[in-house]
């Protein structure tokens, strides 16, 4: 009698699906499947289908495996993406500048630049301009729009990635509700958008030498302008129920009590140690800054009210971030943003509320690093975004599919 319970336990549990030509290829990106047999070791399939698989995925213009000459003499293929069969676009909104740039599917950039604004422009105002601008970088790399393979884009505040819109952004207010697609609809590709520091974080991808590589589980912090998180856990970005995961700087603290927020409120974070309240605070000073770079360029070059700034915007995040290291146990919390130009000077006061406020063992082994890409961050995060759409499992198994 058990072993009939048993047999009909068997047949009846689910079976796991074989794996696909996607689920190879994300194997052979990460870099975790880099050779027909270790295909085979990884995902468990006979050498028949690791070969239907990769020679679909090359049909595709996915793959492309390179003879190599291995131990003994015997030649044998080292599978790689190809990484000039398309392009992606990236484009990185801020309050005053955006970043542009194209990039091979492997995330190499192959040409970038910059695009300063007027603040608070409306969509209608700046998008054209950057569709503009990104045809001229295409045009400059020698490709049409027929290469283009998907767009990624980023903007402040909380954004409905379904919509490709702007959901809450103190900073861009004008932009809510206003889906961006249209406006870059010339390049023939899917737009994809998200939070700016959910896109800093994808930036981060191992595949791209990034954090990722080392840790798996990281609280980005983008400090600019405004102060934002993105959250990846056992290697996944979180974005939350209403993509708001993250939103850290409008959390209420107590040395922002009186303060008033560009959002209205007051209490909020930013109001002591976002980019645009420095600025203020420099300019009672007696410097005539613009920007929270200017600010951070007099800390880097040793002028002492920057430097105690910079210090007391750190001070002030990692009150909060401390608060975020109890609740998710990070491995590693990296730092971006234009503040992150001045590591040392705002890590010293981040440092100082995170291991004076978080848990002992929480934050035992916490390591606190800066973003990989360093002023790229943005732009790299975005052209990430695309990626993992567009050679994302289910994209390149209905692209070999159709093929």
């Amino acid at each position: 009698m058990q072993g009939i319970v048993r047999y009909m336990r068997d047949i009846s549990a689910p079976r796991a699906a074989a794996p696909t030509p996607g689920d190879c290829l994300a194997l052979i990106r990460s870099g975790r499947a880099t050779t027909r047999s270790a295909l085979g070791r990884v995902t468990g399939l006979s050498r028949t289908a690791v070969t239907a698989r990769v020679s679909a995925l090359a049909r595709a213009g996915l793959l492309v495996e390179d003879a190599e000459t291995a131990t003994g003499g015997r030649p044998a293929g080292t599978l790689r993406l190809a990484e000039h069969a398309g392009v992606v676009l990236a484009a990185a909104v801020g309050r005053s500048r955006t970043q542009l740039a194209v990039c091979t599917l492997g995330g190499t950039m192959l040409a970038t630049t910059d695009l300063d604004q007027e603040v608070g422009e409306h969509p209608d105002q700046l998008m054209p301009r950057v569709g503009d601008r990104l045809a001229d970088l295409l045009h400059e790399t020698g490709h049409g729009t027929e290469r283009v393979r998907g767009i990624g884009v980023s903007i402040p505040g909380t954004v409905d990635t379904a919509a490709g819109a702007s959901l809450d952004s103190p900073v861009m207010t004008r932009w809510a509700g206003v889906p961006l697609t249209p406006y870059l609809q010339r390049f023939g590709a899917p737009v994809f958008v998200d939070n700016d520091a959910n896109v800093m974080a994808l930036s981060e991808r191992a595949h791209v030498g990034g954090q990722l590589a080392r840790f798996s589980d990281v609280l980005l912090i983008k400090a600019s302008t405004g102060i934002g998180a993105g959250v990846v856990l056992d290697g996944a970005l979180r974005r939350g129920g209403l993509g708001a995961a993250g939103e850290l700087g409008h959390t209420k603290v107590t040395a922002a009590a009186e303060r008033q927020c560009r959002c209205g409120e007051t209490g909020c974070l930013e109001a002591v140690a976002g980019g645009w309240a420095l600025v203020q605070a420099m300019r009672e000073h007696g410097h005539p800054v613009g920007h929270v770079r200017d600010v951070v360029a007099l800390a880097s070059s040793g002028e002492p009210a920057a430097r105690q700034l910079v210090r007391e915007s750190g001070r002030h995040v990692g009150e909060v971030v401390a608060a975020g290291v109890n609740l998710l146990n990070p491995q590693a919390v990296v730092v971006g943003g234009d503040m992150a130009a001045a590591f040392d000077t705002f890590v010293a006061g981040l440092r100082e509320s995170v291991y004076a406020q978080a848990t002992a063992l929480a934050s035992r082994d916490l390591q606190v690093v800066a973003a990989t890409h360093g002023e790229r961050t943005g732009v790299v995060g975005c052209a990430a975004l695309a990626l993992d759409h567009v050679l994302g499992v289910a994209a390149v198994d209905a692209l070999v599919a159709a093929g």
